[in-house]
């Protein structure tokens, strides 16, 4: 468990379906079986597809939610934060944690990842924005842990 109690989040669209929903799966569940603590928007698509690969690997699953009720979070979601915030929880999505994976995405993930990379976290994408100054491109799944790896070195 290389990635041990480290925070990813992983920001994405809230409607995924087929390959995009099985990629942040596998993302999921790949970090999740290294120990991260995986953390997202608390909804769906992405962020319900990376919880639900996490917690079939034994992660620690944390939604930020934009609303109030702590109900409204996925059923894979651990620890609900209820910030009645709406977007303005992207900050801090972004804040609480040490790396971001964005997969897929509209504008509410891009800016994260500005938010991201203007806080100097670090931005993994796969099959995201593309051309952003900054965020390191990968091709797979496995790509996204070696390059967090990289990182830590």
């Amino acid at each position: 468990m290389v990635l041990k109690n480290r925070r990813v989040a992983i920001i994405g669209t809230g409607v995924a379906e087929g390959s995009l929903y099985h990629l942040a799966e596998e993302v999921g569940f790949l970090l999740g079986k290294e120990g991260a603590i995986i953390y997202t928007g608390g909804l769906g698509g992405v962020m319900e597809a990376a919880l639900k690969g996490a917690k079939e690997a034994g992660a620690l699953t944390i939604g930020i939610l934009p609303g109030q009720k702590a109900e409204e979070a996925n059923p894979y979601v651990d620890i609900p934060i209820v910030t009645d915030m709406g977007h303005a929880r992207n900050v801090i999505l972004v804040r609480s944690v040490e790396f971001v994976v964005s997969i897929g995405g509209g504008y509410g993930t891009l800016s994260e990842i500005a938010l991201a990379l203007k806080m100097w976290k670090p931005v993994i994408g796969l099959k995201t924005w593309e051309n952003i100054p900054g965020v390191y491109y990968v091709r797979s799944p496995e790509e996204v842990v070696s390059k967090i790896l990289e990182f830590l070195k």
